[in-house]
């Protein structure tokens, strides 16, 4: 079992910027894939960023170049960088882990909120 406890959403306005954490226990040495996804009132969840355990990144088109995902392997700990923000960033971002390529968990989310 993995738990996943992320931290660091707020409101912030528009052009402004947050870091996410996201803090990793139990099985962790059976992680492959760490990632971000959000999900905005009436919309489906939708992937913002993955990272591997070897810090491969990959990234929804709609953020690149503003977010950055990272990782800390010593600390069990993935970080999202979010940048530029715009009012549709807007949503509750959930952690998610993969374990043993199978396994997927994912975290109580973080509101953030960005005004215009």
């Amino acid at each position: 079992q993995v738990q996943l406890v992320e931290s660091g959403g707020g409101l912030v306005q528009a052009g402004g910027s947050l870091r996410l954490s996201c803090v990793a226990s139990g099985s962790i040495f059976s992680l492959n894939i760490m990632g971000w996804y959000r999900q905005a009132p009436g919309k489906q969840r939708e992937l913002v960023a993955t990272i591997t355990k070897g810090g491969s990144t990959n990234y929804a088109g709609s953020v690149k170049g503003r977010f950055t995902i990272s990782r800390d392997n010593a600390k069990n700990t993935v970080y999202l960088q979010l940048g530029s923000l715009k009012p549709e960033a807007t949503a509750v971002y959930y952690c998610n882990a993969v374990a043993l390529l199978k396994f997927e968990y994912w975290g109580q989310g973080t509101q953030v909120t960005v005004s215009s």
